[in-house]
């Protein structure tokens, strides 16, 4: 496997005015109430060419519904994850994990905004606010150290505005 490609990905961390984040419910994990590993940021694949900030907007539309946002930060470098051994789905077999581009993002909407009902493809069946520190904590293993660094590097974000 560690002769695969990491898949070129982004990920945004979208910050209300209260300081909190976004988080989403995975559609496929709907027991994951409290449960690490059912919640996450959004994120998603970089298309051929695809500049990462016209990424991030693009997969902020479809997975959450909204561009009711401003770019606050890009991280200054690229994080990766290996996917963990028998991951069963279709992309761990062409690549070995995802080197992702976060964004800090500054939530201008209305929560009624946050549709994720919007594309066809439904990848999460619900969201909340969390504190940013909570991170680590509802992610899946393999994405934690990702999660944790997101909660260092992105903290001044986490102030009311």
């Amino acid at each position: 496997m560690s002769d695969l490609p990491y898949r070129p990905n982004v990920g945004g961390v979208l910050f209300n005015r209260a300081g909190h984040v976004l988080v989403a419910r995975r559609a496929d994990m709907p027991n994951a109430e409290g449960a690490a590993g059912g919640w996450q940021l959004p994120q998603g694949g970089v298309d051929e060419g695809e500049d990462p900030r016209a990424a991030i907007c693009r997969e902020m539309r479809e997975e959450i519904g909204t561009d009711r946002f401003t770019i606050l930060a890009e991280h200054g470098e690229w994080l990766t994850y290996d996917f963990p051994q028998g991951l069963g789905i279709a992309i761990a077999r062409r690549y070995r994990g995802q080197k992702q581009r976060w964004f800090a993002l500054g939530f201008e909407g209305e929560d009624a905004d946050i549709r994720l009902d919007a594309d066809a493809h439904q990848e999460f069946d619900a969201w909340r606010w969390a504190e940013l520190s909570e991170l680590p904590s509802l992610a899946v293993a393999f994405k934690r150290p990702i999660y944790e660094r997101l909660a260092r590097d992105f903290v001044r974000f986490a102030v009311a505005r």
